[in-house]
């Protein structure tokens, strides 16, 4: 499982006007790759299944939506391990990589988003501070990535901050051959 640490700011390398816009580029992708995508999210609430969910046609590449809010709904709909959080926290990057895994399993999607977080105002600690978010990759041919971001802002702002980062980083994956 690789990681990296990014501060304050989005990493975004596709010029967009808006998320939706981002959104609809991912579908686009995923359409012409033939691909299906589902979420699991915790602290965005459902925030990218929304987003893809408003795109006339969607149904031929999203597949599904968890928004597994409470540590009880990781583990009963996405089998992330009691064993998992209890060592990481649910804001980790092993907990996200479970909801991935969980999510493959359980689903027909050939890519996962996951997404777990601090959102604020309180709920932090000195180890993760409000604005800590877990998002994790992954394909049903294998593979998994995470990173751990630290969003500045309100409440709103680290959401829509992981919702970005989340489609940035399902573009960057259903485009990756294309890139290289």
């Amino acid at each position: 499982m690789g990681t990296s640490e990014q501060d304050l700011e989005t990493t975004d390398p596709l010029p967009r006007k808006s998320d939706k816009d981002l959104a609809q580029r991912v579908g686009d992708a995923l359409s012409q790759r033939g691909w299906t995508l589902a979420t699991a999210e915790s602290c965005t609430g459902g925030g990218m299944a929304a987003l893809f969910t408003e795109i006339p046609g969607c149904s031929q590449w999203f597949d599904r939506a968890w928004v597994t809010y409470s540590n009880h709904s990781k583990v009963t709909l996405l089998g992330v391990p009691e064993e998992l959080i209890e060592a990481f926290g649910a804001v980790s990057e092993p907990v996200v990589c479970a909801m991935v895994e969980g999510a493959l399993k359980l689903s027909r999607a050939d890519i996962v988003v996951a997404v777990s977080g601090v959102a604020g105002p309180g709920g932090g600690t000195a180890h993760k501070p409000v604005g800590t978010v877990c998002l994790a990759w992954g394909e049903r041919q294998g593979g998994i990535r995470t990173d751990t971001f630290w969003f500045p802002g309100d409440r709103h702002a680290i959401r829509t901050a992981a919702i970005t980062q989340g489609l940035l980083g399902v573009w960057e994956w259903v485009c990756k051959p294309a890139l290289a």
